[in-house]
């Protein structure tokens, strides 16, 4: 209850902002990031498009993905309306395809460009059920295993630049505080809606994916504890009214969203957790943490597991891997098949 009373006034944590905190307010004693190039996946709309706002109204050169190229362009013509001095650069990037995301990297890298910051903000809510063209349910290709893939390429990229510029990297990925609605066995209920329609629940998948988010950053954090130039936070934006909920909208949405909106943020407060995780000087060294409101929050038992992380990270590298012999098998998740 305190909690909620906390929330909804505004209260500041540790950090000295709080629920109301805007990504401008966050992000206004932060260094000039001039110097900073910034990937900012799912910029088009909502909390990615403020985010990409505030980066560049602070000087970061941006590089903005979109499975819609042309919504890319609007973005970046929407931020160089205000910001004219501005260096973005829009690209195409489907993340539910593996494919995208390894021509995506290929073509980042011909740009000769440096990178300082990852942001993998990009989400998606199928109420649907959809199996991408890599036989992986689609949110969890699109929330998870597609930014999954996309880091992996990029890290090394991130690394030498950290070492070359002296500038700590750091990763953000955008999760959701729903990743606690979930229990059970992930692999288990990824094999099962990735390959049978009358196991699918939407929300429960939504929850798996954004789960696999918060465990993704656990264990990549402790991959990179001999890295210490490169950084991995995860962050829960808030409740917000974006494009990803209006793809449920409905009576039964309209009224939850009603009753709920004294919780709802604007977008430029759940932008803000966001934006103070990828540029505050306070979260030099800082990795493998869970924030929310701006401030360091507790994830679920499931969301804390080291051993769930490193299961969900060998079945990850399986799900990219282009070895001919490598196929997905939730059962045995472990073992390598042939074809």
């Amino acid at each position: 209850m305190l909690e909620t009373v906390k929330y909804l006034i505004g209260s500041t944590g540790a950090s000295g902002f709080g629920s109301k905190s805007t990504a401008e307010q966050v992000t206004e004693t932060c260094p000039d990031l001039g110097s900073i190039t910034a990937i900012v996946t799912g910029a088009t709309s909502g909390i990615g498009a403020e985010t990409a706002r505030v980066l560049a109204k602070r000087g970061a050169r941006l590089v903005l993905p979109a499975r819609n190229l042309k919504a890319a362009e609007d973005a970046k013509a929407m931020i160089l309306s205000e910001f004219p001095d501005s260096e973005i650069i829009a690209m195409a990037l489907d993340l539910s395809s593996l494919i995208s995301v390894r021509n995506f990297v290929s073509e980042f890298e011909s740009l000769d460009l440096p990178l300082n910051l990852l942001i993998n903000n990009a989400g998606k809510f199928a109420h649907e059920h959809a199996i991408s063209e890599d036989g992986i349910e689609m949110t969890f290709a699109t929330n998870y295993l597609g930014h999954f893939l996309l880091t992996k390429l990029l890290l090394n990229k991130m690394i030498k630049t950290a070492k070359q510029k002296g500038v700590q990297g750091r990763i953000v990925n955008v999760s959701s505080s729903i990743h606690c609605w979930f229990s059970g066995d992930m692999i288990g209920c990824l094999g099962q809606i990735s390959r049978s329609k009358s196991q699918y629940d939407a929300t429960r998948a939504y929850a798996l994916s954004k789960l696999a988010n918060v465990l993704h950053t656990k264990e990549l954090a402790q991959r990179l504890k001999q890295v210490s130039n490169v950084t991995v936070n995860c962050v829960h934006p808030g409740i917000v009214r974006t494009r990803l909920t209006r793809e449920r909208e409905g009576l039964i949405t309209d009224l939850a969203f009603l009753l709920a909106s004294k919780l709802l943020k604007t977008i430029p407060q759940a932008a803000a957790t966001t934006c103070y995780v990828a540029t505050h000087p306070r979260l030099v060294n800082i990795s493998g943490k869970y924030f929310a409101d701006c401030n360091e929050a507790w994830t679920s038992k499931l969301g804390s597991n080291s051993n769930e992380a490193a299961r969900l990270w060998a079945a990850s590298e399986i799900m990219v891997s282009r070895h001919a012999e490598a196929v997905f098998d939730p059962v045995n998740v472990f073992d390598y098949h042939d074809m």
